[in-house]
Protein backbone atom coordinates (compact mmCIF):
# COMPACT_ATOMS: atom_id res chain seq x y z
CA UNK A 1 0.00 0.00 0.00
CA UNK A 2 1.08 4.01 0.03
CA UNK A 3 2.77 3.39 -3.51
CA UNK A 4 3.71 6.39 -5.52
CA UNK A 5 4.96 7.97 -8.27
CA UNK A 6 8.72 9.70 -8.95
CA UNK A 7 8.73 11.99 -11.55
CA UNK A 8 11.50 13.68 -13.58
CA UNK A 9 11.34 17.06 -13.21
CA UNK A 10 11.34 18.91 -16.67
CA UNK A 11 10.29 22.28 -18.07
CA UNK A 12 7.51 21.15 -20.53
CA UNK A 13 3.86 20.12 -19.04
CA UNK A 14 2.32 16.88 -20.56
CA UNK A 15 -1.18 17.78 -20.55
CA UNK A 16 -3.76 14.86 -20.69
CA UNK A 17 -7.58 14.48 -20.62
CA UNK A 18 -9.05 12.88 -17.31
CA UNK A 19 -10.45 9.32 -18.65
CA UNK A 20 -10.77 5.82 -17.16
CA UNK A 21 -8.33 4.34 -19.64
CA UNK A 22 -5.62 6.53 -17.58
CA UNK A 23 -6.38 5.23 -14.20
CA UNK A 24 -8.83 2.32 -13.97
CA UNK A 25 -6.35 -0.78 -14.21
CA UNK A 26 -5.74 0.56 -10.66
CA UNK A 27 -9.09 1.14 -9.33
CA UNK A 28 -8.63 -0.94 -5.70
CA UNK A 29 -11.32 -4.23 -5.86
CA UNK A 30 -12.35 -6.38 -3.38
CA UNK A 31 -12.37 -10.35 -3.62
CA UNK A 32 -12.68 -13.38 -1.19
CA UNK A 33 -9.66 -12.68 0.87
CA UNK A 34 -10.73 -9.10 1.54
CA UNK A 35 -11.53 -7.49 4.80
CA UNK A 36 -11.76 -4.27 6.65
CA UNK A 37 -8.06 -3.70 6.53
CA UNK A 38 -7.15 -4.80 3.63
CA UNK A 39 -9.33 -2.24 2.02
CA UNK A 40 -7.48 0.66 3.38
CA UNK A 41 -8.27 2.92 7.03
CA UNK A 42 -8.14 6.65 6.71
CA UNK A 43 -8.30 9.02 9.35
CA UNK A 44 -10.00 12.44 8.82
CA UNK A 45 -10.00 15.27 11.14
CA UNK A 46 -12.87 17.17 11.94
CA UNK A 47 -13.66 20.51 13.06
CA UNK A 48 -15.71 22.08 15.33
CA UNK A 49 -18.35 23.31 15.33
CA UNK A 50 -17.82 23.22 11.22
CA UNK A 51 -18.62 19.51 11.51
CA UNK A 52 -20.37 19.01 8.56
CA UNK A 53 -17.87 19.09 6.33
CA UNK A 54 -15.72 16.34 7.78
CA UNK A 55 -18.61 13.95 7.74
CA UNK A 56 -19.53 14.94 4.27
CA UNK A 57 -15.46 13.71 3.82
CA UNK A 58 -15.84 10.42 5.55
CA UNK A 59 -19.23 9.39 3.73
CA UNK A 60 -17.63 9.84 0.58
CA UNK A 61 -14.09 7.90 1.62
CA UNK A 62 -16.39 4.77 3.27
CA UNK A 63 -18.52 4.98 -0.05
CA UNK A 64 -15.50 4.92 -2.33
CA UNK A 65 -14.20 1.61 -0.64
CA UNK A 66 -12.02 2.55 2.08
CA UNK A 67 -12.60 -0.50 4.54
CA UNK A 68 -12.33 1.89 7.89
CA UNK A 69 -12.93 5.46 8.24
CA UNK A 70 -12.05 7.22 11.35
CA UNK A 71 -12.52 11.30 12.52
CA UNK A 72 -10.34 12.21 14.88
CA UNK A 73 -11.83 14.92 17.11
CA UNK A 74 -12.17 17.42 19.81
CA UNK A 75 -13.31 15.86 22.89
CA UNK A 76 -15.59 18.40 23.07
CA UNK A 77 -17.04 17.69 19.54
CA UNK A 78 -17.51 14.17 19.96
CA UNK A 79 -20.79 13.74 20.49
CA UNK A 80 -22.02 15.70 17.69
CA UNK A 81 -20.07 13.79 15.38
CA UNK A 82 -20.86 10.04 16.60
CA UNK A 83 -24.36 11.09 16.89
CA UNK A 84 -24.62 11.81 13.34
CA UNK A 85 -22.32 8.78 11.83
CA UNK A 86 -22.46 5.22 12.55
CA UNK A 87 -20.19 3.20 10.39
CA UNK A 88 -17.86 5.77 10.86
CA UNK A 89 -15.37 5.73 13.89
CA UNK A 90 -15.37 8.52 15.73
CA UNK A 91 -12.12 9.05 18.41
CA UNK A 92 -11.39 11.72 20.59
CA UNK A 93 -7.67 13.95 20.22
CA UNK A 94 -6.92 16.55 22.92
CA UNK A 95 -3.77 17.32 22.37
CA UNK A 96 -0.39 16.97 20.46
CA UNK A 97 0.24 13.61 21.89
CA UNK A 98 -3.07 12.27 21.26
CA UNK A 99 -2.65 13.31 17.93
CA UNK A 100 0.60 11.37 18.06
CA UNK A 101 -1.04 8.34 19.21
CA UNK A 102 -3.15 7.67 16.58
CA UNK A 103 -1.23 8.47 13.73
CA UNK A 104 1.35 5.62 15.28
CA UNK A 105 -1.12 3.39 14.19
CA UNK A 106 0.12 1.80 11.05
CA UNK A 107 -3.22 0.42 10.20
CA UNK A 108 -4.01 4.30 8.98
CA UNK A 109 -3.03 4.53 5.29
CA UNK A 110 -3.98 8.12 4.66
CA UNK A 111 -4.95 11.47 6.24
CA UNK A 112 -7.35 13.83 5.30
CA UNK A 113 -7.38 17.36 7.14
CA UNK A 114 -8.85 20.28 6.10
CA UNK A 115 -12.45 20.37 5.83
CA UNK A 116 -14.25 22.37 8.71
CA UNK A 117 -10.84 22.38 10.51
CA UNK A 118 -11.02 25.98 11.21
CA UNK A 119 -7.92 28.73 10.38
CA UNK A 120 -5.18 28.88 13.07
CA UNK A 121 -1.96 28.39 14.68
CA UNK A 122 -4.21 24.97 15.92
CA UNK A 123 -4.60 23.73 12.23
CA UNK A 124 -0.95 24.80 11.45
CA UNK A 125 0.33 22.56 14.53
CA UNK A 126 -2.46 19.64 13.47
CA UNK A 127 -0.98 19.89 9.74
CA UNK A 128 2.69 19.72 10.79
CA UNK A 129 2.03 16.40 12.77
CA UNK A 130 0.13 14.61 10.09
CA UNK A 131 2.85 15.59 7.65
CA UNK A 132 5.60 13.96 10.36
CA UNK A 133 3.79 10.93 10.18
CA UNK A 134 4.56 10.08 6.38
CA UNK A 135 1.13 9.18 5.04
CA UNK A 136 -0.04 9.77 2.14
CA UNK A 137 -2.25 12.75 2.98
CA UNK A 138 -4.98 15.58 1.19
CA UNK A 139 -4.59 18.75 2.35
CA UNK A 140 -8.07 20.94 2.04
CA UNK A 141 -9.57 24.47 2.75
CA UNK A 142 -8.44 25.44 6.14
CA UNK A 143 -5.65 23.13 6.24
CA UNK A 144 -4.12 25.12 3.47
CA UNK A 145 -5.77 28.58 4.19
CA UNK A 146 -3.85 28.91 8.05
CA UNK A 147 -0.35 29.12 5.82
CA UNK A 148 -1.68 32.04 3.84
CA UNK A 149 1.14 34.00 5.23
CA UNK A 150 4.11 31.32 5.32
CA UNK A 151 2.98 29.03 2.33
CA UNK A 152 6.94 28.69 1.86
CA UNK A 153 6.92 26.69 5.84
CA UNK A 154 4.07 24.30 4.55
CA UNK A 155 5.96 23.64 0.87
CA UNK A 156 8.99 22.36 3.24
CA UNK A 157 7.08 20.03 5.00
CA UNK A 158 5.23 18.23 1.50
CA UNK A 159 6.21 15.66 -0.57
CA UNK A 160 4.68 13.92 -3.97
CA UNK A 161 2.77 11.86 -1.30
CA UNK A 162 0.73 15.07 -0.57
CA UNK A 163 -2.14 16.02 -2.64
CA UNK A 164 -3.51 19.89 -2.32
CA UNK A 165 -7.01 20.35 -2.98
CA UNK A 166 -7.66 24.33 -3.25
CA UNK A 167 -10.56 26.19 -5.42
CA UNK A 168 -9.41 29.29 -6.78
CA UNK A 169 -9.40 31.26 -3.69
CA UNK A 170 -7.84 29.30 -1.40
CA UNK A 171 -5.22 29.03 -4.10
CA UNK A 172 -5.01 32.86 -4.65
CA UNK A 173 -3.64 32.81 -0.61
CA UNK A 174 -0.83 30.08 -1.02
CA UNK A 175 0.54 30.41 -4.44
CA UNK A 176 1.08 33.11 -7.09
CA UNK A 177 -1.65 34.41 -9.01
CA UNK A 178 -0.35 35.83 -12.08
CA UNK A 179 -0.64 33.70 -15.11
CA UNK A 180 -3.15 31.14 -16.83
CA UNK A 181 -4.37 28.94 -14.73
CA UNK A 182 -2.69 26.21 -16.38
CA UNK A 183 0.83 28.18 -15.78
CA UNK A 184 -0.57 28.82 -11.89
CA UNK A 185 -1.27 25.31 -11.58
CA UNK A 186 1.96 23.76 -12.91
CA UNK A 187 4.52 26.16 -10.76
CA UNK A 188 2.15 25.38 -7.39
CA UNK A 189 3.20 21.73 -8.04
CA UNK A 190 6.38 22.32 -8.89
CA UNK A 191 6.96 24.77 -6.05
CA UNK A 192 5.07 23.07 -3.38
CA UNK A 193 6.48 19.11 -4.15
CA UNK A 194 2.81 17.78 -4.09
CA UNK A 195 0.18 16.98 -6.78
CA UNK A 196 -2.31 20.11 -6.96
CA UNK A 197 -5.42 20.10 -7.66
CA UNK A 198 -7.01 23.28 -8.88
CA UNK A 199 -10.79 22.78 -8.97
CA UNK A 200 -13.20 24.67 -11.14
CA UNK A 201 -15.28 24.19 -14.10
CA UNK A 202 -12.40 23.11 -15.60
CA UNK A 203 -10.40 21.27 -12.77
CA UNK A 204 -6.73 20.83 -13.38
CA UNK A 205 -4.34 18.31 -11.72
CA UNK A 206 -0.46 19.12 -11.53
CA UNK A 207 2.36 16.61 -10.49
CA UNK A 208 5.92 17.95 -9.31
CA UNK A 209 7.05 16.24 -12.63
CA UNK A 210 4.99 18.55 -14.93
CA UNK A 211 2.42 15.89 -15.72
CA UNK A 212 -1.46 17.82 -15.85
CA UNK A 213 -4.63 16.03 -15.97
CA UNK A 214 -7.32 17.91 -16.98
CA UNK A 215 -10.91 17.27 -16.28
CA UNK A 216 -12.96 19.61 -18.58
CA UNK A 217 -16.72 17.57 -17.97
CA UNK A 218 -17.34 19.05 -14.49
CA UNK A 219 -21.04 19.57 -13.86
CA UNK A 220 -22.05 23.68 -13.01
CA UNK A 221 -24.65 21.62 -10.27
CA UNK A 222 -21.04 20.55 -8.69
CA UNK A 223 -20.63 24.39 -7.30
CA UNK A 224 -22.62 23.69 -4.05
CA UNK A 225 -21.37 23.82 -0.61
CA UNK A 226 -19.49 20.83 0.74
CA UNK A 227 -18.96 19.74 -3.09
CA UNK A 228 -15.23 19.94 -2.62
CA UNK A 229 -15.51 18.22 1.06
CA UNK A 230 -17.00 15.06 -0.79
CA UNK A 231 -14.15 15.32 -2.96
CA UNK A 232 -11.24 15.67 -0.87
CA UNK A 233 -12.85 12.15 0.58
CA UNK A 234 -13.42 10.82 -2.48
CA UNK A 235 -9.28 11.15 -2.93
CA UNK A 236 -8.44 9.97 0.90
CA UNK A 237 -10.42 7.00 0.26
CA UNK A 238 -8.49 5.77 -3.01
CA UNK A 239 -5.55 6.90 -1.02
CA UNK A 240 -5.84 4.81 1.77
CA UNK A 241 -6.56 1.66 -0.30
CA UNK A 242 -3.51 1.70 -2.10
CA UNK A 243 -3.83 4.30 -5.30
CA UNK A 244 -0.82 6.17 -6.02
CA UNK A 245 -1.46 10.32 -5.67
CA UNK A 246 -1.83 11.28 -8.92
CA UNK A 247 -4.05 8.11 -10.04
CA UNK A 248 -6.17 8.80 -6.99
CA UNK A 249 -7.30 12.35 -7.59
CA UNK A 250 -7.56 11.66 -11.43
CA UNK A 251 -10.21 8.87 -10.51
CA UNK A 252 -11.79 10.98 -7.28
CA UNK A 253 -12.12 14.02 -9.64
CA UNK A 254 -13.79 11.97 -12.48
CA UNK A 255 -15.87 10.20 -9.99
CA UNK A 256 -17.28 13.63 -8.55
CA UNK A 257 -17.95 14.68 -11.89
CA UNK A 258 -20.05 11.94 -12.57
CA UNK A 259 -22.03 12.13 -9.46
CA UNK A 260 -22.70 15.87 -10.71
CA UNK A 261 -24.30 14.18 -13.70
CA UNK A 262 -26.06 11.92 -12.52
CA UNK A 263 -27.61 13.75 -10.16
CA UNK A 264 -28.02 16.76 -11.74
CA UNK A 265 -29.69 20.07 -10.96
CA UNK A 266 -31.56 19.71 -7.39
CA UNK A 267 -28.19 18.41 -6.41
CA UNK A 268 -26.70 18.44 -2.75
CA UNK A 269 -23.54 17.71 -0.97
CA UNK A 270 -25.57 15.30 1.29
CA UNK A 271 -26.83 13.01 -1.40
CA UNK A 272 -23.42 12.67 -3.26
CA UNK A 273 -21.91 10.29 -1.41
CA UNK A 274 -24.43 8.10 -1.86
CA UNK A 275 -24.17 8.03 -5.38
CA UNK A 276 -20.97 6.69 -5.62
CA UNK A 277 -21.93 2.97 -5.96
CA UNK A 278 -23.45 3.37 -9.45
CA UNK A 279 -20.34 5.31 -10.42
CA UNK A 280 -18.20 2.20 -9.30
CA UNK A 281 -20.70 0.08 -10.65
CA UNK A 282 -20.47 1.96 -14.00
CA UNK A 283 -16.32 1.63 -13.89
CA UNK A 284 -16.54 -1.83 -13.24
CA UNK A 285 -18.69 -2.64 -16.04
CA UNK A 286 -16.37 -0.82 -18.35
CA UNK A 287 -13.25 -2.88 -17.11
CA UNK A 288 -14.96 -6.01 -17.54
Amino acid sequence: MNRCHTEQVDDTPRIVRNEPALWLSKLPTVDSSSNKYTRGHALIFGGYPMTGAARLAARACARMGAGLTTIAVEPRALDVYAKQLESIMVRPVADDEDVRMKLSDDRINAVLIGPGIGVGQRTRRLVELVLAAGRPTVLDADALTSFADDPASLFAQLSDRCVLTPHEGEFARVFPSSGTRLERVTAAARASRAVVVLKGAETLIATPGGTIVENPTASPHLATAGSGDVLAGLIVGLLAQGMAPLDAVSAGVWVHSEIGKTLGIGLIADDMPDCVPAVRRHLAALSS
